[in-house]
C-alpha cells in the first residue's frame, strides 16, 4: 500500500462486486476509481471484532469526512456504488460490463497527457501533512519547475492561444 501511495503517477482502478477491508484501502489509494454499478462498499472490521488496517483509518476520513467514516466503520453499513460516488469514494459508476474498459480508457487518457504534471498534481493533492502555507510554497515550486519543461511550455502556449481565439469570438 505504501508503494502504491508513493507512485509518481495517478493510479486508475476498476472495482466490482464487493470492496471491503484491505480492498477498501487499495481502492482509496487510487486517485480515479471506476465502479461497476452493482459494487457494494463496506468496512466489515467491526462485524468481525477487528479494527481498520492497511491505512483505511487514514484514507477513509479524508475521502468522505470524519462522521461518514465513523458511520461506515461502526455500523457495518453497506454502500451501493452510487452512494460511494455520492460520498466521494469513487469517481464514476458505470454498467457492470464496462467497468474494466472504462477504467482502461481513463488510464490511457492520463498516460497520453502531461504525465509529469498529473503525477505532481496527485502528490500535491495528497500532501495531507503540509500546512496551507507549506502547500502554497510547494505548489509555487512545482509550477516554477514545470514551466522550465518544454512540454509544459508548449501546453501553456496552446492554452493561451486557445483563450485568445475564444475571446475574439465573444467580442
Amino acid at each position: 500500500m505504501r508503494r502504491l501511495a508513493g507512485l509518481s503517477k495517478p493510479v486508475v482502478a476498476a472495482v466490482r462486486r464487493a470492496v471491503a477491508g484491505a480492498g477498501l484501502a487499495l481502492m482509496l489509494s487510487c486517485v480515479v476509481i471506476v465502479s461497476a454499478a452493482s459494487t457494494k462498499v463496506l468496512m466489515a472490521y467491526a462485524d468481525v471484532g477487528l479494527t481498520p488496517d492497511c491505512g483505511v483509518s487514514y484514507l477513509l476520513p479524508r475521502a468522505v469526512g470524519q462522521q461518514r467514516a465513523f458511520e461506515l466503520a461502526l455500523t457495518g453499513r453497506v454502500l451501493s456504488a452510487e452512494e460511494a460516488r455520492q460520498w466521494g469514494m469513487v469517481t464514476e459508476v458505470v454498467d457492470d460490463t464496462t467497468a474494466d474498459a472504462s477504467a482502461r480508457r481513463l488510464g490511457e487518457r492520463l498516460t497520453a497527457g502531461p504525465t509529469h504534471a498529473l503525477g505532481e498534481t496527485r502528490r500535491l493533492l495528497r500532501s495531507w501533512r503540509l500546512t496551507r502555507e507549506q502547500t502554497g510554497r510547494e505548489e509555487a515550486r512545482v509550477i516554477a519547475k514545470a514551466l522550465g519543461r518544454p512540454a509544459a511550455t508548449a501546453l501553456v502556449e496552446s492554452f493561451v492561444s486557445w483563450g485568445s481565439e475564444g475571446a475574439k469570438r465573444r467580442a
